[in-house]
C-alpha cells in the first residue's frame, strides 16, 4: 500500500503541473504593450457574437506589459487605447477613446477619435490571422500590431507617427470640451459628418467612396493604415498561426 501510494503522488502531482503550463503557456496569445510614458486603458470590444476578452479593458502603466490566451476559435473584433483618464465626481472619464465611463468595457465600443487595431483570428484554410490597423474613426495614440512566429506574410502595421502634433486645425480634438489640449486627430467623418466622408447613402460603394484630403493626410503619415471606409491597406498578408500578436501603443 505504501509503495501504490508514492506512485500516486508523483503522477497526480505532474498532471497538476501540466495543466498549470497549459493555462500559463497558450498556444496563441495577445501582448498588450504601453510604451508610452503614460498611463493608458486599453480597450478591447468583440464582434457581434464573440466573447469579451480581459472583460473589455484595464489600466496599463507606462512601460508595462500584459499578456493573455487568444480565443481557442474563430473570433473578431478591435483594440483601442484610451487616454487622459480620470476620477471626477465619483465617475470614470477617459479624453479619447471613452466607453461609456467604465474601467472594463464590457463590449461596448469606444468614442472617437482612437486608433484602432482590428482582428479577425482563426479563418480560412491554414488558421490565418488577419490584422490591421485603422484612422477610419480618426486618431488617438501611436500604435503598431506586430505577429511573432507565424508562417506565410505577417508584416508589421500601424501608425508611428503622432497625428495629434500635426493634425490640421479643424479636425483637432481637444480634452476639457474643446478648450484644453489636443489630444487626437478626428477623422473628416466626425468632423463634418456628411455622408460623402462618412461613406454613407448613395457614397457606400467602392466606386463612390473616395479618399478625401483628410483621409490623404493620416494615409500619406501612416501609410500601412486603412483610413477611410472602402480604403484598401498598404500591406496585405496572410499570416498563419501565429505564437503572438502583440499590440504596441507608443511604438
Amino acid at each position: 500500500m505504501a509503495s501504490s501510494t508514492k506512485t500516486l503522488l508523483p503522477l497526480s502531482l505532474l498532471f497538476t503541473l501540466l495543466a498549470l503550463s497549459q493555462a500559463t503557456y497558450p498556444n496563441f496569445i495577445l501582448t498588450l504593450v504601453n510604451n508610452c510614458p503614460y498611463t493608458i486603458w486599453p480597450a478591447i470590444q468583440p464582434n457581434a457574437g464573440h466573447p469579451v476578452l480581459e472583460r473589455g479593458g484595464f489600466t496599463l502603466h507606462s512601460l508595462t506589459h500584459r499578456s493573455f490566451p487568444a480565443p481557442t476559435a474563430h473570433w473578431s473584433g478591435r483594440v483601442w487605447a484610451r487616454t487622459g483618464c480620470t476620477y471626477e465626481h465619483g465617475k470614470f472619464y477617459c479624453a479619447t477613446g471613452d466607453c461609456g465611463g467604465r474601467i472594463e468595457c464590457d463590449g461596448l465600443g469606444g468614442a472617437p477619435p482612437a486608433t484602432l487595431a482590428q482582428f479577425v483570428l482563426h479563418h480560412g484554410h491554414a488558421d490565418f490571422s488577419t490584422y490591421s490597423v485603422s484612422l477610419v474613426d480618426g486618431f488617438n495614440i501611436p500604435l503598431t500590431v506586430t505577429p511573432h512566429e507565424g508562417k506565410g506574410v505577417c508584416p508589421v502595421v500601424g501608425c508611428k507617427e503622432n497625428l495629434s502634433e500635426s493634425c490640421p486645425a479643424v479636425l483637432q480634438f481637444k480634452s476639457h470640451g474643446g478648450h484644453g489640449s489636443v489630444v487626437g486627430c478626428k477623422s473628416a467623418c466626425e468632423a463634418f459628418k456628411t455622408d460623402e466622408f462618412c461613406c454613407r447613402n448613395h457614397y457606400n460603394s467602392p466606386q463612390t467612396c473616395k479618399p478625401s484630403s483628410y483621409s490623404q493626410f493620416f494615409k500619406h503619415a501612416c501609410p500601412a493604415t486603412i483610413t477611410y471606409a472602402h480604403d484598401s491597406p498598404s500591406l496585405m498578408h496572410e499570416c498563419s498561426s501565429p505564437r503572438e500578436l502583440k499590440v504596441i501603443f507608443c511604438h
